[in-house]
């Protein structure tokens, strides 16, 4: 397993400078930087160019996640819209590949999150719109060498797939090497039975998964989620890709808005102790999943 983390953690806005963060998580030793789809998309090649060389200079690897905004909506009633996603995606999977990102994770299949007051919650016609989009978007993706882990939300945030045992019956009905599935123990938390059950079912599908803990903590601050019982899981069906961070501590701003954290969870932590929080973690995490 690699270990990695979002790059909105020392921060309450959707950017950030990505050579100074590539630094600073390999310092901290991470194996893996969580970059943002929709930054990488509006990268210049020279600008991609340069992050790669800094992630190579640190032995930094990226992964790219995307909440699309709703005009790339995979699973709209509208053929345009989901045409312009197509085109969206696949533009940033050739970015990736300049980039040498193996990974492109997230909710790709509508948009996040999903505005429950104008949508009609009609899952099998989103299921039907979005499949054969992900089916062309996987297999270029394929073609690159590059993996597309969907991500399973919780209500709240979608009614597409909210857990693993769906989530798997759409990757199938996809049927293209380069689409599985992203878990999250956030997530999980609120719509699995058994979180632990659902990772070991996922099995060979299982691309990609973020940690944190119940209220989106760093894993191990409050031990909310059994972190050992969470390593003994991907050992039993021989995890080897990225297990990447996604903790949302700081209130405020666009990421305090978005994700909805209404107090601050860092005990009003400067930046020094921020990067302490999540190096513990970081050793904590590796603990639990090496065994």
């Amino acid at each position: 397993m690699k270990f990695g983390t979002g790059y909105s953690y020392w921060g309450t806005q959707w950017k950030c400078d990505y050579i100074e963060m590539v630094n600073k998580v390999a310092d901290i030793g991470f194996d893996i930087l969580e970059i943002g789809a929709d930054h990488l998309y509006h990268m210049t090649d020279e600008e991609i160019d340069a992050l790669k060389a800094e992630g190579d200079k640190r032995g930094i690897e990226f992964t790219t996640n995307s909440g699309p905004a709703k005009q790339y909506d995979l699973s709209s009633g509208d053929e345009a819209v989901r045409q312009k996603g197509i085109g969206y995606f696949k533009d940033i999977l050739h970015k990736m590949h300049r980039l040498g990102s193996k990974s492109l994770v997230g909710a790709i299949y509508s948009y996040w999150p999903v505005d429950f007051s104008v949508s009609d919650n009609d899952k099998e016609a989103a299921w039907e719109r979005s499949i054969p989009c992900l089916k062309e978007i996987g297999d270029v993706a394929a073609d690159l060498g590059i993996e597309c882990a969907l991500e399973v939300l919780n209500r709240n945030e979608t009614y597409i797939l909210t857990d693993c045992a769906e989530a798997m019956e759409y990757v199938k009905r996809v049927d293209s090497k380069g689409v599985n599935i992203l878990l999250d123990t956030y997530h999980m938390n609120i719509e699995e039975d058994n979180m632990y059950d659902a990772l070991r079912k996922a099995g060979d599908l299982l691309g990609h998964v973020h940690v944190g803990e119940c209220n989106r903590k760093l894993p191990g601050m409050n031990n909310s989620i059994n972190w050992p019982e969470i390593g003994k899981a991907l050992r039993d069906i021989g995890y080897e890709k990225a297990v990447v961070m996604e903790p949302f501590l700081l209130s405020g701003g666009e990421v305090g808005r978005d994700i909805r954290v209404w107090r601050d969870l860092s005990n009003g932590a400067d930046e020094a102790q921020m990067t302490k929080y999540i190096a513990d973690s970081l050793a904590y995490l590796k603990k639990c999943c090496e065994g």
